[in-house]
């Protein structure tokens, strides 16, 4: 087992999907890992995909189609199970072929993308699940190793600069523009990078949430190299 996860309060580690599934988030931890060393050529799968734009979505059928060898199969059944499991769990996940993500340049003074470091929000009770099969991997972060962009004062008089309206709305501006959801990571801050493999699944900000929502961003890809991420 990874002592880089284990020794962290933010992190619960599971043996299994129904324990990924079945635990509570409670206390510091907002983050639980399947952790996982997986077997299978998941690179012989990304080699075969066709990209079709930035961000493509490998649909089973696409994974079926591929002629692997017997590492590719062992990894092309991995990720179908993965899917099935999540699936029968009540999720929607998406399998995606990344080569990047949409940047935000609209403002110079904050960065409202997924390469931010931010939470997820949703008005009912769910959670994020992800495994990053091929690429770069995620990071998440400690919720006290980092601040609302919003509440920093230079950032939040440009905010309200742009907001120019009365006070009274300012936070709903902050909500309905996604501003409030994104961090800045202190000067000591210690990311911890997801890895390759493992099944996470990420504290959701909404309102029967009993802990404080888990810090994420999606990494810088590696030059030439394509992610292959689940996501729901």
């Amino acid at each position: 087992m990874n002592p880089t996860f284990s020794n962290q309060k933010q992190i619960g580690i599971v043996t299994s999907f129904s324990e990924l599934i079945d635990t509570d988030f409670k206390g510091e931890t907002n983050a639980l890992c399947w952790y996982r060393n997986l077997e299978g050529d998941f690179a012989a799968i990304v080699s075969q995909l066709q990209l079709k734009e930035n961000i493509t979505e490998v649909t089973p059928n696409d994974l079926l189609a591929l002629q692997l060898s017997a590492e590719g199969i062992i990894a092309r059944d991995i990720i179908l199970n993965d899917l099935q499991l999540l699936t029968d769990f009540g999720a929607a996940p998406v399998l995606n072929l990344l080569k990047c993500y949409e940047r935000d340049d609209e403002f110079d003074f904050i960065a409202t993308d997924v390469y931010s470091f931010h939470v997820d929000r949703s008005p009912i009770a769910t959670d994020t699940f992800l495994c990053t099969y091929h690429g770069a991997a995620s990071d998440i972060i400690a919720n006290d190793q980092a601040v609302p962009k919003a509440q920093i004062p230079e950032i939040r008089a440009q905010l309200k600069a742009l907001h120019n309206g009365p006070e009274i709305e300012f936070e709903d501006f902050l909500k309905e523009n996604y501003f409030d959801l994104h961090y800045q990571a202190q000067p000591n801050a210690q990311p911890t990078n997801l890895g390759i493999g493992h099944l996470w699944r990420l504290a959701v900000d909404h309102p029967t949430q009993q802990v404080p929502p888990c810090i994420h961003r999606a990494p810088i890809e590696n030059d030439g190299e394509y992610r292959l991420l689940l996501i729901c």
